[in-house]
C-alpha cells in the first residue's frame, strides 16, 4: 500500500510556534520541518529555546519531521571551519528535539570568476564527508536539498552525490528549485528516483521561476507522486507564496497575479489544500495524523 505523510515548513504560517502549531492542527498535520522559531532560525536558538520549543512540540503532539537547518548554505571558497562549528551546534539542537534528519545542501558556488561548479567539486565531497561523519556520530541523518546556486542544484550533480556518499546521505526532491535551475522534474526524477528520502511539496513556473501552488505550475506533481508510489514517504509543504500586504487597500482593483495571498496563514492554507486535492485526484484518502493512502 502506498503512502505519504504530510509534513510542512510551517514558519511560513506564522513566526511565533505556537501560532506555527495551531496552523498545522487545524490542516490535520503532526509533523513539521522545523524551520523558524518566534523569529528565529533553528540554528541560533539557545539550550532554553529548545526545551520551550520541545515543550510546545510534545504538548500540540507535533514531531519533527526534519530540522530545517541552513547548513550547507556557506560559500564554497570562505573558510570551513566557523562553519563545521555551526553545525556541530545544529546537530546538539537536533539531538534534543529528538529529531532525526537535518536538511542541509553543498555549498554555494562564487557567482564571479572562472572556476565552474566541477572546479570545487572535490572541496565539495571533502567538508560533506566531515559533516557526514559528525551527524553519524550523532545519530542523525543528512538529506540533501537541491537548492539554486549550490553544488547540487542541477539533478546530474545530485546524482553524483548521492554516488558518492550512496545511503550515508538522503536525498530531498524539490521540484520548483529544479525549475528555477532549468531542469524539468518529469526528467529529473528517474535519475534520482531510487535516491529520494523524502519531497518538498512547491510547484513553479519554466520560465520565470514563479512558486504556485502544487499541481498549478510545471512540477508534474500529480506525476512525480503517482510514480514514486512510496510507502510512509514524508511530504513537507514549503509554500513560498506571494503574500501581498496591500491587498486589502484596493478595494474594487484587481490584483493580476493569478497567486497572490493577503497574509501568510492564508497562503500556507493555500499550499496544503492544493497538495491535499493533488493526492485526492491520484486516488489517495486522508487518514489520520496527516497519513494519506491508497
Amino acid at each position: 500500500m502506498a503512502s505519504y505523510r504530510l509534513s510542512a515548513f510551517a514558519d511560513e504560517a506564522d513566526k511565533m510556534l505556537a501560532s506555527q502549531l495551531e496552523a498545522l492542527g487545524n490542516n490535520g498535520i503532526s509533523l513539521i520541518e522545523l524551520r523558524g522559531v518566534d523569529g528565529k532560525s533553528c540554528a541560533d536558538l539557545t539550550n532554553e529555546d529548545v526545551r520551550e520549543a520541545k515543550k510546545k512540540l510534545d504538548g500540540a503532539g507535533v514531531k519533527l519531521s526534519a530540522l530545517g537547518s541552513p547548513y550547507g548554505k556557506y560559500p564554497i571558497e570562505q573558510d570551513f571551519a566557523p562553519h563545521r562549528e555551526a553545525f556541530k551546534r545544529g546537530l546538539e539542537i537536533t539531538n534534543m528535539l529528538g529529531a532525526e534528519r537535518i536538511r542541509m545542501f553543498s555549498f554555494f558556488m562564487p557567482k564571479e570568476g572562472d572556476k565552474k561548479p566541477a572546479d570545487w567539486r572535490g572541496k565539495v565531497i571533502d567538508q560533506l564527508g566531515e559533516m557526514l561523519d559528525l551527524a553519524e556520530k550523532a545519530g542523525v541523518k543528512l538529506c540533501h536539498e537541491n537548492e539554486k546556486g549550490i553544488y547540487g542544484d542541477i539533478d546530474d550533480r545530485c546524482v553524483d552525490l548521492m554516488q558518492v556518499y550512496g545511503d550515508r546521505m538522503g536525498c530531498i526532491f524539490d521540484p520548483a528549485n529544479f525549475i528555477q535551475c532549468g531542469v524539468k522534474p518529469i526528467e529529473a526524477f528517474p535519475k534520482l528516483e531510487k535516491y529520494i528520502t523524502y519531497m518538498h511539496i512547491k510547484d513553479a513556473v519554466l520560465g520565470s521561476g514563479a512558486v504556485v501552488p502544487a499541481g498549478m505550475g510545471d512540477g508534474d506533481l500529480p506525476k512525480l507522486l503517482d510514480r514514486l508510489n512510496g510507502e510512509n514517504v514524508t511530504l513537507t509543504i514549503e509554500p513560498h507564496l506571494t503574500v501581498f500586504s496591500g491587498l486589502d487597500a484596493l478595494q474594487d482593483e484587481k490584483v493580476e497575479h493569478k497567486f497572490t495571498y493577503p497574509d501568510s496563514l492564508t497562503a500556507f492554507n493555500a499550499a496544503v489544500t492544493a497538495i491535499k486535492t493533488v493526492l485526492t485526484d491520484i486516488g489517495f484518502a486522508e487518514g489520520g495524523n496527516g497519513v494519506w493512502k491508497r
